[in-house]
This record gives C-alpha cells, sequence and structure tokens, in this order.
C-alpha cells in the first residue's frame, strides 16, 4: 500500500456513511411517488373494486339490453326522473270495463265481455269477463248522472261466479270467467224494470290486455 495511505477508515469515511445510511425522503419526494402511484395505478384499482362513476360512462352507451332482467328496481331511480315519454303505454295494466245498461245489456266495453243473463233468472246480471277472474279485483259502480229522470243513488254488489262462497243461479254460470253483480236500491231491495240504472263493472289485473 503506498505510503501516507491507510485501509483504516477516517472520520470523514463514517460521518458519509452515517449520513447516507439514516437519510430520509424529503416531502417533495413523496408527494411525488404518491402522484406517479395514483396515476398509473388509480384507474386500475377503480375498475377492480366497482367504482366507476358517471363521469367514466358516454351519454347514449349503456341500452336495456345490458341490464339483467330484474336488477333495476324503483328504489335505484332518483324521484321525478321519470317523464311521461319514458313509459311505453302499452305495458301499463290498465283494467278492463264494460257498461251496462238498465236493460242489462252492454252498452260499451274495452272488450272481451259477454252479457249472459241480466235480470231474467233474477235481479242480477251475470257477465261473461271472458277470462278466469277468481285472482283478479272485481268491482261495479253505478253511472250516475244528473239528468233529467236519472239514478243519483243506489249500490252494487260484485263477485266471481265459480268460489265457494258465491251461488250463481242461471245455468252455465258456476265457471271462474262469469261476474255476478248484484244492483240494488239504497235499502238494499233489488231493482226492478221501472228503477233500474246504468252501471260499470271492472276487471283489474288482467291477463287480456
Amino acid at each position: 500500500m503506498p505510503d501516507g495511505l491507510s485501509d483504516s477508515p477516517t472520520e470523514s469515511d463514517f460521518l458519509v456513511k452515517k449520513r447516507i445510511r439514516f437519510s430520509r425522503p424529503s416531502p417533495a419526494l413523496a408527494i411525488a411517488c404518491i402522484a406517479l402511484f395514483v396515476a398509473m395505478g388509480g384507474v386500475s384499482y377503480g375498475v377492480a373494486t366497482g367504482s366507476i362513476d358517471s363521469r367514466e360512462i358516454k351519454d347514449g352507451s349503456i341500452r336495456n339490453k345490458d341490464f339483467k332482467a330484474g336488477t333495476l328496481r324503483g328504489k335505484d331511480a332518483k324521484p321525478d326522473s321519470f317523464g311521461g315519454k319514458a313509459i311505453k303505454e302499452s305495458t301499463l295494466e290498465a283494467p278492463r270495463w264494460a257498461l251496462i245498461n238498465a236493460a242489462g245489456a252492454i252498452e260499451k266495453q274495452t272488450g272481451g265481455f259477454t252479457a249472459v243473463d241480466c235480470y231474467r233468472t233474477n235481479a242480477n246480471c251475470y257477465i261473461d269477463a271472458g277470462e278466469n277472474v277468481t285472482n283478479n279485483g272485481v268491482f261495479a259502480e253505478i253511472n250516475a248522472s244528473n239528468t233529467a229522470g236519472s239514478r243519483l243513488n243506489g249500490e252494487t254488489g260484485t263477485a266471481p261466479c265459480g268460489l265457494v262462497s258465491v251461488n250463481c243461479v242461471p245455468p252455465g254460470t258456476e265457471t271462474p270467467n262469469i261476474i255476478v253483480v248484484a244492483p240494488r236500491n239504497s235499502d238494499g231491495s233489488a231493482t226492478t224494470a221501472s228503477n233500474r240504472f246504468r252501471f260499470y263493472v271492472y276487471v283489474t289485473g288482467s291477463e287480456n290486455k
């Protein structure tokens, strides 16, 4: 070894090693590293955890076919976010109805109703709804008006025939397609030819649209 040189560490060597060994990254370096991590891996992390928001979806890019049937509920929609144009009218379950006149004939209807026996056998009106109505809603109401001679009072009772609790008298009416309507005066007495009134009969939850 050349003269004047020593293989023993000097005090300056010790200070340099100590400085390197215990030095810490500056705050600026730490922030730069975090920013780099977010820039390189932040999007991938968001996709992996399902945290995609509306900013990452192009308008009009999601269609009805992209949703699994039954996955969207009413709670998923923002209140008042659907206007009338967003609803297809053919998908709405509007009730079916028929208007029966005082003579027991169908005057108007949405379709599928047939008068079977109105006031011939008894004071009731039996109407074929064209479908099984035992699991549907059925009801009737008086068609009141304020013209001269019109009825402004009265009541009706309605039920599907073919049930254990309902006895439909005319032959062939003990079937689940038949609705019996019992028009009555306000005191509960049966109506007659001189005081019968027009009424509507309705079927809700119908399969015949």
